[in-house]
């Protein structure tokens, strides 16, 4: 329970003249007249003399913080004088808000530490993918220069070689602009009703080529569903369906199955992509969205891509209001999963 300053003095004015008049009454020759003027004079007394100290020693002091805090202009504090002045207690009041402050401020800064770690990995990991295809062209191009351009054979085959790697870095280019774009909401998702079973057939028919190489075979289910309306982006959820069908093809096993599942839910469609492959390691499952981050380096390096695919997944749903999950078993396979708001029927 909190003390309001006038009961303070209250109580101790008793006490004191209480005691004065105890200490009094052994006095010889004391009369009760005299008995109550002592208590009355001790106790006014005490109670001016009290109530004056507490409102100077802690009115005084809690002015002198609040002028502190407008000089700060800490505008994260949200009290005013009058609401301290009025407070049974303005020093706990404030010590509440300073607290809450210096909380605050700590999230902050463990925030910003977080994002300056951030950054440094994020320009590390841009300099070191840009740096690989635009060597890797400088060299075939330089070797050219300096004489193997006679040789046809040589040259045809360097000249591809450089081009890919172009190819590659004119790929992470776009990447990292679409990626930024949607980070900073330059991108807007055109919604609309569209078939998102029409799209993964389309998907399905342009990684036919990547999935005959590596043996693996594509399965939609249900089997007898023909159509599944949903209100969304057709160009970017194609974009999400080619990088999690295209990734289930690269990191499956050879003669793997990926199996692209349909859900349907009262207001949902529910969207899956399975593969049986090796599956991801439980530390790296909750990495793997973050940009330029590669379960297998060696390996991810070998099978191409920017790095940035699923990071870019992330954002599009989130740019449609859902989110996506995975769950991945060693030498089972991974699935990712996420629902879309189902279109009404025309």
């Amino acid at each position: 329970m909190s003390l309001s300053p006038r009961l303070i003095a209250f109580i101790l004015a008793v006490l004191i003249a209480a005691i004065s008049t105890t200490f009094l009454a052994f006095v010889p020759n004391v009369t009760t007249s005299m008995l109550f003027v002592v208590g009355a004079a001790s106790f006014a007394g005490s109670f001016g003399l009290v109530l004056y100290t507490i409102e100077i020693i802690v009115y005084r002091e809690v002015n002198k913080m609040y002028r502190t805090i407008r000089k700060l202009k800490l505008k994260d504090f949200d009290i005013s004088r009058k609401s301290l002045v009025r407070e049974n207690n303005p020093l706990k009041r404030l010590n509440d808000e300073i607290f809450v402050y210096v909380a605050k401020k700590q999230k902050e800064i463990e925030e910003l530490k977080k994002l300056e770690q951030f950054r440094r990995e994020f320009l590390a990991d841009v300099s070191h993918e840009l740096k690989t295809p635009i060597f890797a062209a400088q060299g075939f191009l330089h070797t050219l220069i300096d004489g193997a351009m006679d040789d046809e054979k040589v040259r045809d085959r360097f000249l591809k070689k450089a081009a890919k790697s172009l190819d590659g870095l004119d790929a992470l280019v776009k990447d990292l602009v679409t990626l930024s774009q949607m980070e900073t909401g330059a991108i807007k998702m055109n919604i609309e009703r569209i078939d998102l079973r029409l799209v993964v057939e389309e998907v399905l028919e342009r990684l036919e080529k990547i999935a005959q190489d590596r043996k693996v075979s594509f399965k939609v289910k249900p089997d007898n569903l023909t159509e599944v309306w949903v209100n969304a982006d057709g160009h970017r959820i194609e974009q999400v369906m080619v990088n999690l069908i295209e990734n289930a093809v690269k990191y499956n096993k050879e003669g793997g199955k990926v199996i692209i599942h349909f859900n349907e839910e009262k207001k949902h469609s529910v969207i899956s992509v399975r593969d049986n492959g090796p599956g991801i390691p439980a530390e790296h499952l909750n990495r793997i969205f973050e940009r330029f981050y590669r379960v297998e380096k060696s390996r991810s390096k070998e099978r191409g891509g920017t790095g940035l695919g699923l990071a870019i997944v992330k954002h599009i749903l989130n740019g449609h209001g859902s989110k996506i999950a995975v769950m991945s078993k060693p030498g089972k396979g991974t699935t990712f999963t996420f629902k879309l708001d189902k279109a009404e029927e025309v």
